[in-house]
């Protein structure tokens, strides 16, 4: 990619409603987890004003209090002031979970292409899964949608420490727009930043604060010049917020999970389903891949897009993208990658050991680029770059 361009991308803080609802249908999954490694989850949450609705099916052996749990994970977001009408301790919660369909769970349990009965794990469902990679910042992601993680990651330290600006709240969106010259990164060319306030904060305080101890602590110095843009709170208030403002649901914000809208994505969302669900377990898998590529120094950009059938072991494809990039050839790379790598889903499950209660840590501030996470490592370079070779 030669020419100049600008590329935009956003993030959405914890207390966003549809960041509450994922966090919530995350917490559930992880409290089946914890108890029983073999539960099945597909929890969806909505949240609007003062009421949360859970929903989906869950086969576990975990008892817990889902109230609680509903509780603790708005609790740790941080709705809890005095003058919050969606508060921890206050919402009416609703609860529509029931058992996963036994014609599901076959499908997934008995996995063959003529319907008999095998010892492999099928697909959860069919679908597409992408996973992308590039080598534009340390955690070989995207620079846009990272810039404008950074930005949320640190106003949320600042929030919950609750000295310096004890004014802010919890809802909050990012946008980073990012100038590009024969696809270097050259200038930020403007920043959005949206927060929710106490009435009792002045848009000059707001501005001047989110500016200078946010924003700029936040990005590259190097881009950030005379002409960019701030655009902080552009309305000049937003009081009312969270699940007061507006409704909120899980899955609504996978581009903001993943790569910005710069890697493409199949559609499915990830928050709430556990790893026998294709939609979150390929798209790490994917991401695992094609970190590992471009850590191995075979590409410059690569994205790997998987596709399944629902009670089927073996993906029905595997296709591999490097933009050019490339420093040997695709199908060396695509061969490598086949050889190194098993896309089955039993066999992804227990490579990334997801069968764990992890899956709240991905919540906010994106899915990828974690270091923590497990389809961030890197272990699979010299495996890669021997297979090549």
């Amino acid at each position: 990619m030669s020419k100049n361009f600008t590329f935009s991308s956003e993030s959405v803080g914890e207390g966003h409603p549809d960041k509450v609802s994922d966090s919530i249908s995350d917490s559930v999954l992880d409290a089946c987890l914890e108890q029983d490694p073999q539960s099945r989850v597909a929890c969806e949450t909505l949240v609007k004003s003062n009421c949360v609705t859970i929903a989906g099916e869950i086969t576990t052996n975990s008892k817990f209090d889902y109230e609680q749990v509903v509780r603790d994970a708005i609790r740790k977001i941080g709705y809890i002031n005095d003058d919050d009408i969606f508060h921890a301790d206050q919402v009416f919660i609703t609860n529509q979970l029931t058992a996963q369909s036994r014609d599901i769970g076959q499908g997934v349990d008995a996995a063959s292409a003529d319907g008999k009965a095998t010892a492999e794990q099928g697909a959860g469902d069919q679908g597409i899964m992408f996973g992308y990679a590039c080598n534009e910042t340390d955690e070989l992601m995207p620079a846009p949608v990272m810039f404008a993680h950074r930005i949320l990651r640190k106003m949320a330290e600042i929030r919950h420490a609750g000295e310096a600006a004890s004014w802010l709240r919890p809802d909050c969106k990012s946008q980073v727009a990012l100038k590009y010259d024969g696809g270097q990164m050259v200038g930020i060319e403007n920043v959005v930043v949206s927060t929710q306030h106490a009435a009792s904060a002045d848009n000059e305080t707001i501005r001047s604060f989110i500016t200078e101890e946010i924003i700029k602590p936040s990005l590259p110095p190097e881009l950030l010049t005379a002409e960019t843009q701030y655009l902080i709170n552009p309305t000049g208030r937003f009081v009312i917020g969270g699940p007061q403002g507006d409704s909120g649901l899980t899955g609504r914000k996978i581009i903001v999970d993943t790569y910005g809208g710069w890697g493409r994505h199949g559609g499915g969302a990830f928050s709430g389903k556990d790893p026998s669900k294709v939609d979150r377990s390929a798209a790490y898998m994917c991401r695992w891949v094609a970190k590992n590529i471009v850590s191995a120094e075979l590409a410059d950009r690569v994205e790997i897009q998987a596709a399944y059938a629902i009670g089927y072991p073996q993906p029905t494809s595997i296709t591999i993208d490097c933009f050019g990039t490339e420093k040997v050839p695709e199908e060396s790379i695509e061969k490598a990658l086949l050889e190194v790598f098993s896309f089955k889903p039993a066999d992804i499950v227990s490579e990334l050991n997801l069968l764990r209660p992890i899956y709240r840590e991905t919540t906010h501030y994106g899915h990828f680029g974690k270091p923590s996470l497990p389809w961030e490592q890197t272990n699979k370079v010299e495996a890669l770059q021997s297979a090549v070779h």
